[in-house]
């Protein structure tokens, strides 16, 4: 990643530390499901102490399921190992002033082990090593994500009393592009926007979308790793806002019957002139290292579909003419193909429209680049685009469950070669938990079916 400047710098902490401006520093890092966790410290501790040699947190971190329960299955965390630190170490080009929380700065974690070496399963790393495997190319990614969200009147504690059943949605209707429908509340929204600017991301807009209820606030494409960062600070901000307005806001990838919430994820290359290394003259205006790469996508976007859905819940977005996508294709500007490739010249780029709210962008993106560089390295041709509704074409199938997705990541040799066998195994016991837990359950769907009539 090139050198940035840092939405607020280590010196200027310092001042506003000593000014009485700043009491608290949050030093957090992106767990398996893109979640931050850390700690809180007293502002003037963390810059006597932690500033300088980090601090440490439990290895189970990156070895729970959702809820947080410990379980087996994990090589680098256990009973039988103790469950012993890792270290935390601040990457200050991420420090920044957190708006929403008076007197707070927030600080980005990376993740290392007792010889200081990286921690391989981490998500931040993940992605570190793939934008590295670029770097070697001379080439950078440049990234942008479109979180979809649905916004309840219910307070959180509300909805966790109701079962997260009944709760009244903050439109009745869609909204999808109604400037009315935003309006309703633009107070929530603005709120959003604002402080998410005081926090050093540089917000686009925002529009209604088709679920009732249903918004999303777009953000500025930057390098790959800096809008990761960007994504999990807003994701965690917009819910802490939402709270404090005595609201509640999903990014569950489907909430309901109706649309669920997207995350779709546009990349494209730079080289090291600051070009667009995906534009060219080529057919579509698209350079022939667009066209490996993009077939990179196709060729590995079943196996690491893990990565773009990791949930149970997630599978349930792909369903044929909801604009969610159930076919490997591409095509130019086709809403309907997994890959949508759109702009031209230094605006040429590709769309992966698989992921949900529920993704976790270090590890998708991560995927993107892996699956790019596989097209790349193995000159991988590129089929003829999608030109109809890719619904009901012959195509293969984006899958359908986590089941099926975790066995094809499991088998995978190109994942294998990316990411290395420990990051293999390691997220396919995070599929493993989840499908246990869900085939343990006894669901409402269930109930209503059963209770009476079988």
């Amino acid at each position: 990643m090139a050198d940035r400047t840092p939405p607020l710098a280590l010196d200027d902490l310092r001042v506003r530390v000593e000014r009485g401006e700043i009491d608290t520093v949050v030093l957090a890092f992106p767990d398996m499901q893109g979640r931050l966790q850390g700690k809180r410290f007293a502002a003037r501790f963390f810059l006597d102490e932690v500033a300088e040699h980090g601090t440490e947190g439990c290895n189970y971190l990156l070895a729970v399921d959702t809820e947080m329960n410990t379980v087996g299955g994990y090589a680098m965390s256990s009973w039988e190992n103790g469950y012993g630190d890792f270290a935390m170490h601040p990457d200050f080009a991420t420090l920044r002033h957190i708006p929403w929380h008076e007197g707070t700065a927030l600080v980005v974690a990376d993740l290392a082990l007792h010889d200081g070496s990286p921690v391989p399963a981490a998500p931040r790393q993940i992605l570190r090593r793939q934008l590295d495997r670029l770097a070697e190319l001379g080439l950078s990614a440049h990234v942008g994500t479109e979180l979809e969200f649905i916004v309840f009147k219910d307070t959180y504690e509300q909805a966790w009393d109701r079962d997260y059943r009944g709760l009244t949605p903050a439109n009745q209707y869609n909204v999808d592009y109604s400037v009315l429908g935003t309006g309703r509340i633009e107070p929530l929204l603005r709120r959003i926007r604002n402080e998410m600017a005081g926090a050093g991301l540089t917000v686009e807009s925002a529009k209604g979308e088709c679920n009732p209820g249903q918004h999303e606030i777009a953000f500025k494409y930057d390098e790959a790793l800096v809008t990761c960062d960007h994504h999990a600070v807003y994701k965690t901000g917009a819910k802490e806002i939402a709270a404090q307005e005595g609201v509640s806001l999903t990014f569950m990838a489907k909430y309901n019957e109706r649309e669920g919430n997207s995350c779709h994820i546009h990349l494209s290359l730079q080289d090291a002139d600051g070009n667009n290394a995906m534009a060219g003259d080529g057919p579509g205006g698209m350079s022939p290292l667009m066209r490996h790469f993009l077939a990179g996508q196709l060729a590995a976007l079943r196996e690491f579909s893990l990565l773009y859905a990791p949930n149970i819940n997630s599978y349930k977005r792909f369903q044929p003419g909801s604009f969610a996508p159930t076919a490997v294709a591409w095509g130019h500007d086709n809403r309907t193909c997994a890959l949508r490739v759109v702009g031209h010249g230094r605006s040429m780029r590709f769309e992966n429209r698989l992921p949900g709210g529920d993704v976790n962008p270090y590890l998708a993106v991560a995927g993107l680049v892996a699956a790019g560089l596989h097209g790349v390295e193995q000159k991988l041709e590129l089929p003829d685009a999608c030109t109809g509704s890719a619904y009901d074409a012959g195509y293969d199938r984006v899958p359908t469950t986590l089941r099926e997705a975790a066995e094809l990541w499991e088998t995978s040799t190109v994942a294998k070669a990316a990411f290395g066998e420990e990051v293999v195994d390691h997220y396919r016991n995070m599929a493993r938990v989840e499908l246990e837990a869900f085939d343990a359950a006894v669901t409402d769907w269930e109930l209503r079916r059963s209770f009476e009539r079988l």
